[in-house]
């Protein structure tokens, strides 16, 4: 990239266009800063032959003229401009080529179908836990399919229709009648069904782009969903049939008003949704998530990465650590060590046979503990107020919502009964066991910080006695003077030892390696 401090990507899709500029923060991370949309619904410019017309290409310029004055504003000169399948379907590609070049700051690529599906397939592995799964970005003149497994794209395939041009093929009005659904519905039966990798996989379907973003937000205003963002929201196959009868059961006025519904999509969600709701009965599936991250992205990722040869990270929920890291000055050494100190206690809780951990908790407990006591970054005071707040409502790529809520009441433990308050509002999230758990985990975690009070990680190993079933005793094997880690950790053991319903015994002593012999 030639300018360092900013990066744009224009997307010339067949309803929308945007203009999104990342720029480059004190940590060097790209972000995006800006985003500009223009419905220009290049799709109904479209001629029954194919021609882009000449309206259609006036309307393309003039929008990317505007673009234009935000792009100099910002000083960029090295922009990335793609077009998806309004540009791709038109016969006359080199006259809306030359014109663009002529007449705006852009060189426009238009993308094949294969370049469109795999830009979406990279977006949703770099930024979801998904190893396994469907993609589906249904954009207004085509629709992309992809099938990935172990992070690896199998098959793909482009449907030469979207929402837009399903609204103009089978709907009249503003809304469908029950025969234009019959309709509508006979032809994406048979469509998906000449594609036979995609039946009965049973895994989620992951949907990308505006259509799948509105059945999302609609759900979540439907619900009163209680944190913020939309990133990796999962759905059932009943919730997306829930709002699929929902809109078919009001009137145009009424899903124009619809909370969580862009206004300018308003006449093309039904048959959208119509397209997830079958695909979902077709692979036989009964999770839907929502990828937020889409083709830009993916086109945003290819670029950060081609110096390294690599176009998908190793691992996203690392990756989103160390933004979370840079963002609110985590110390790495510390985090590590607090961690340390909670893995060896779990471990020998675990000798004890006071629980068993499998590998999702083992995750929780690495990340709560890493990230415990964020909430400092804004006040010390009341770290663990803004802690939980923090870790509950900012996107983390790579941990699904429930998950996310799990490491933010584990980071955020104060006490049982500051949990249980910042639990009350997600209580049907979790069973009652799964909320003593991670209580629990939380204590757990609360005393390894403790015992790192000072962050000169003196703490070498920690080992558990049981000599009485009432009873424990931490062994706590040190390389520095003790006395800080002590203080602390006495005042902090009583959260612990509610938990276990044990008393806890703490004996520091320097570590064998240093006794004299």
């Amino acid at each position: 990239m030639l300018d360092q401090e900013k990066y744009a990507i224009v997307d010339i899709g067949s309803n929308t266009m945007r203009l999104v500029i990342y720029t480059r923060d004190k940590s060097g991370k790209l972000t995006e800063s800006e985003n500009v949309k223009a419905v220009a619904r290049l799709r109904n410019y479209l001629s029954e032959n194919g021609h882009l017309e000449t309206e259609g290409i006036n309307v393309l310029i003039h929008t990317l003229q505007g673009f234009q004055e935000v792009t100099r504003h910002h000083k960029l000169k090295e922009i990335r401009c793609v077009a998806t399948a309004a540009i791709r379907q038109a016969t006359n590609q080199e006259e809306i080529l030359e014109r663009v070049e002529k007449e705006t700051d852009f060189s426009m690529r238009i993308l094949s179908e294969y370049e469109e599906a795999n830009y979406g397939f990279l977006a949703v592995v770099n930024s979801t836990p998904f190893e396994n799964g469907i993609t589906v970005d249904i954009g207004g003149g085509s629709t992309e399919i992809t099938y990935f497994q172990n992070r690896k794209l199998i098959f793909f395939y482009s449907f030469p229709f979207g929402a837009l041009s399903l609204k103009q093929q089978f709907i009249k009005e503003d809304l469908p009648t029950s025969q234009e659904l019959k309709t509508l519905r006979k032809f994406l039966k048979e469509q998906f069904q000449t594609l036979p990798w995609l039946a009965n996989k049973k895994l989620p379907l992951i949907g990308i782009g505006g259509s799948a973003r509105n059945l999302a937000q609609i759900h979540q205003e439907y619900i009163g969903y209680p944190v913020a963002g939309i990133h990796q929201y999962m759905m059932t196959a009943k919730n997306v049939k829930g709002v699929q009868n929902l809109l078919l059961s009001m009137d145009f006025p009424e899903i124009q008003r619809l909370e969580g519904l862009t206004r300018d999509r308003a006449d093309i969600i039904i048959p959208a949704i119509e397209v997830f709701s079958y695909l979902m009965d077709y692979i036989e599936t009964n999770k839907f998530a929502l990828s937020r991250k889409g083709l830009r992205d993916g086109v945003f990722y290819e670029e950060m990465t081609k110096e390294f040869e690599l176009s998908i990270f190793p691992n996203v929920l690392e990756e989103s650590f160390y933004e979370l890291a840079s963002d609110f000055d985590i110390n790495l050494n510390h985090a590590s060590h607090v961690s340390k100190n909670a893995m060896m206690i779990f471990n020998e809780l675990e000798k004890c046979k006071v629980f068993v951990l499998d590998s999702k908790d083992m995750k929780y407990l690495r990340l709560g503990s890493a990230l415990y006591n964020l909430g400092s970054y804004i006040d010390a005071e009341a770290s663990h107020q803004h802690t939980f707040y923090l870790l509950a409502n900012r996107t983390i790529d790579g941990l699904l919502h429930k998950d996310r809520m799990t490491v933010a009441l584990i980071a955020s433990f104060k006490n049982r009964e500051v949990f249980k308050r910042n639990a009350s509002l997600y209580e049907d999230w979790f069973t009652k066991d799964e909320l003593a758990k991670y209580s629990l985990f939380g204590a757990i975690v609360k005393l390894a910080y403790s015992l790192n009070a000072t962050k000169r990680n003196i703490i070498e190993a920690i080992r558990i006695e049981e000599p009485t079933a009432g009873q424990l005793v931490f062994e706590i094997e040190c390389n520095s003077d003790w006395m800080p880690e002590q203080y602390q950790s006495e005042k902090q053991k009583k959260h612990l030892e509610k938990h276990l319903k044990k008393s806890i015994e703490l004996q520091f002593h320097e570590e064998l390696a240093r006794q004299p012999q």
